[in-house]
């Protein structure tokens, strides 16, 4: 059986210890990550949304890199949002950045009313195969 590995990016973020939980967990191949907010390092929200998605891809991108991999990895995108209609377009941009070439990855949107603080979120599965 495949144990779980916990990862963090190096610029831990005091949020994961706040809420005590991983930024992600490895099980084999598979990189399960904790939904991503833009959070600044001393887990404060940042006030600006547009700046605050891009934090929030900036935030995950920190973590798949200290897993390996990078955006193309991700094979799943769950993203959540307080108020879908008027963020639409911040977090298109943000996307669109991130994943620019197809194929691009499974995504699901879904509208929440609270999110402890901050007004969007993105979490992810990727694949990143272990080094033989």
């Amino acid at each position: 059986m495949t144990q779980r590995q916990a990862v963090f990016p190096a610029n831990r973020h005091a949020l994961y210890e706040a809420h005590g939980y991983s930024a992600a967990i490895r099980s084999g191949d598979l990189l399960f990550v904790s939904g991503q907010v833009g959070s600044r390092p001393d887990g404060t929200p940042e006030p600006d949304f547009a700046a605050k998605v891009q934090l929030a891809f900036d935030n995950l991108r920190a973590v798949l890199t200290a897993a390996g991999g990078s955006f193309d990895d991700i094979v799943d995108v769950t993203t959540f949002h307080t108020d879908p209609e008027a963020q639409f377009g911040a977090v298109m941009a943000a996307k669109q950045k991130a994943f620019s070439d197809k194929p691009y990855p499974n995504w699901t949107a879904v509208g929440v009313n609270w999110l402890a603080g901050f007004d969007f979120e993105i979490k992810v599965i990727a694949r990143i195969p272990q080094a033989a």
